[in-house]
């Protein structure tokens, strides 16, 4: 189920539910889309095999990255970046309880706010309650990540092999913090992009579990 689902069948059905059971039923619904959400982006591949998600150099890297490819180590540079999606994949999954809290926590007043917001007003909610918690979260588990796949000694080995070379200097950059930022913006891409979707799409049917939720 997607979260864009939840959101034409909480739209629908809101009106004939108190107050109390729509909040119940918005949460429950949320809590299962964000759960399918995370168990997409932390596969592996979730991240890697995405164009839309998938975590590319940084541009502070990229001077470096073309001096590489330009003497033959285009592979390596490669390698590089599968290793950088395969640590945001890693993290990608700590995710749920984070946002089950989010959503414990949500008032009917948020729903409401959801519901007759813009067309990513879930995904602004679940940002503003959610990024500082999951920047914390994940941090430590991307550089454990990168730890166990390689990620800082490829870059060292190519940063070395780059300042080799004439008139370069090794590029500064905090890449665990931008890999965690990287994992973050992708996971709420794809619940963005969810939610975008079914707010312009009213055809979109209902799932077995969102009826049982507002059938009462």
């Amino acid at each position: 189920m997607k979260l864009t689902a939840v959101l034409l069948a909480f739209a629908a059905y809101s009106s004939q539910l108190s107050d109390a059971t729509t909040a119940s039923g918005l949460k429950e619904a949320l809590q299962v889309a964000t759960e399918r959400a995370v168990h997409s982006t932390s596969q592996t591949g979730g991240f890697l095999d995405n164009p839309q998600i998938r975590i590319k150099l940084p541009g502070k890297l990229e001077t470096m990255a073309n001096g590489l490819r330009a003497v033959g180590m285009g592979g390596e540079v490669d390698q590089l970046e599968v290793a950088m999606n395969h640590a945001a994949e890693q993290a990608a999954g700590e995710a749920t309880p984070i946002f089950v809290d989010a959503i414990k926590a949500m008032t009917f007043e948020d729903a409401a706010g959801i519901l007759r917001g813009n067309d990513t007003a879930a995904t602004t909610y679940f940002k503003q309650k959610t990024t500082a918690p999951l920047r914390a979260k994940f941090r430590p588990v991307v550089d454990t990540a990168m730890s166990k796949v390689g990620v800082a000694q490829q870059y060292e080995a190519l940063v070395g092999q780059y300042t080799s070379l004439p008139f370069t200097s090794a590029p500064k950059l905090d890449l665990t913090g931008y890999v965690t930022d990287q994992a973050l913006a992708g996971l709420f891409k794809i619940v963005g992009d969810e939610e975008k979707s079914i707010r312009k799409n009213p055809a979109a049917r209902t799932t077995d579990l969102l009826k049982q939720i507002f059938s009462r």
